[in-house]
């Protein structure tokens, strides 16, 4: 009789079609996206340790027993194929080989007679190649890119032929050729789980009724439906933030799976997303700064609702009331209290933040710099003084260079004049007091060397002759 789980899944799955709708913004109008099929790949583990007892039976014939319910089981489910690999059971394991896997049954819709007719004629004898069976499996699945690939691993040991299969698995999951695989390892006298989970999910049935209850677990996550809504609230928890890019990123392959623009109806509500449950994801929310969330809690089959604060605020990057601006365009960059780049924009622009301490540089000349707080549904406006002109009138080649005058009486270096090349310029810059030191190109000595202190002020143009009276 089947486990009441697996009835109760059937039942729905019977009433809504396998597969997880592609959402668009044409989905209005677009015709309904087709159903994706669903590929389970069992790769059954025939090695000659798998007659060894377990709990008065051979692990083969308990293995064969339990798979065969389980495909009797799914036999009836739409969108859904099965296909089986072997390994380890064409040769005596005194040969050692290393190439020893087979696809005893390729992957069709209501094989499960197929299945299990062939399950009755293989024998358990040989090695234990793992990773050639993992590679030679990216050629069972069929080349439809719109279909979910699962893999489930039967075995009761390790790889034998000294090669790496958590390497193997990792590639084939970022060619995407199956999602993260299920391992089950069966009737462990020693729990060899560390050296296996890095493969995928690693389930240890050291029982039967383990065994029994494993599989079942695998079919639940693999077939049920899940759902994520996702809050992004202010500092004092309540949903209100939205329209911010989240990425869904898979933690195993660290590459994009879903990615959204958050929406929240005009109850403020968020929108439900389909998530597949099989693989396991961090979601960056991409605020600026961006906030990173972890291995998310997704539980299979459920409609999960997941809360993260975002509190932001509003930089105002304003120009000067000052009409032409001799600068032109003029970005800014943004750090955190760390020193570390969070972004850059241009003024005459807005730019959302999260809540927080930040310092703000204006690529003006000299730059103006100033830290600030953004707080939470707040606008900061930042601004520079309106810049005046630096007009060198003397048309002399050479090198020279402008500094700041601080209120100490120290300079500091902001500028360098175009070397060997002409002097005359026309310069925007900020309103204080500077100085400018210049020699040409034909002096022959050092002290030859003429410093000009000038001032700029706000909308003026300052003239400085160098050499002149």
């Amino acid at each position: 009789m089947l486990p009441r789980l697996l009835r109760a899944l059937c039942f729905l799955l019977l009433a809504a079609p396998l597969g997880l709708p592609v959402q668009d913004a044409r989905a209005q109008n677009a015709p309904p996206e087709k159903p994706k099929v669903t590929r389970i790949l069992f790769l059954l583990d025939a090695s000659g340790s798998m007659m060894a007892p377990w709990e008065g039976q051979p692990r083969w014939e308990v293995a064969k027993r339990m798979l065969s319910k389980m495909v009797d089981s799914l036999n009836a489910y739409p969108n859904l194929e099965l296909g089986l690999r072997v390994y380890g059971h064409q040769f005596p394991n005194a040969e050692k080989n290393c190439q020893d896997s087979k696809l005893e049954v390729a992957f069709a819709p209501r094989n499960a007679a197929a299945i299990k007719k062939k399950l009755t004629t293989l024998k358990a004898q040989g090695n234990t190649p793992i990773t050639y069976s993992l590679e030679q499996s990216a050629n069972d699945f069929p080349t439809d890119k719109q279909s979910r690939n699962v893999l489930l691993l039967i075995t009761d040991g390790l790889e034998s032929c000294n090669r790496d299969p958590c390497a193997a698995s990792l590639a084939l999951q970022r060619k995407h050729v199956f999602l993260k695989p299920f391992v089950i390892g069966i009737g462990a006298e020693r729990d060899f789980g560390k050296q296996l989970e890095c493969l995928g999910q690693y389930y240890n049935a050291a029982e039967v009724k383990t065994f029994r209850t494993v599989m079942n677990d695998v079919i639940a996550k693999t077939l049920s439906k899940t759902t994520v809504s996702v809050n992004l609230t202010d500092a004092n928890g309540k949903p209100v933030e939205t329209n911010v890019n989240m990425t869904f990123v898979n933690n195993v392959t660290e590459q994009p799976e879903y990615n959204y623009v958050h929406y929240r109806d005009a109850q403020g509500k968020a929108d439900v997303l389909d998530i597949d449950a099989l693989q396991s994801y961090d979601l960056v929310i991409n605020t600026v700064p961006p906030v990173r969330q972890a291995n998310i809690p997704i539980v299979p089959g459920k409609a999960n609702v997941l809360t993260y604060k975002t509190p932001q605020g509003t930089l105002w990057l304003q120009n000067p009331p000052l009409t032409p601006n001799p600068y032109g365009t003029i970005r800014a960059v943004v750090r955190n209290p760390a020193g570390a780049t969070i972004t850059a924009g241009t003024f005459g622009t807005r730019q959302k933040l999260l809540a927080g301490n930040y310092e703000v540089e204006a690529l003006t000349l000299p730059r103006t710099v100033r830290r600030l707080t953004i707080k939470q549904g707040q606008e900061y406006t930042f601004t520079y003084d309106a810049p005046g002109t630096l007009n060198i009138t003397s048309d002399l080649k050479g090198y020279g260079s402008i500094y700041q005058l601080n209120d100490d009486e120290s300079q500091t270096w902001i500028y360098d004049l175009p070397q060997g090349g002409s002097s005359k310029i026309n310069l925007p810059m900020q309103p204080g007091a500077y100085r400018l030191v210049f020699r040409t190109g034909t002096s022959n000595g050092s002290k030859y060397t003429d410093v000009r202190n000038f001032s700029i002020r706000s909308g003026q143009t300052t003239s400085v002759a160098i050499f002149g009276k």
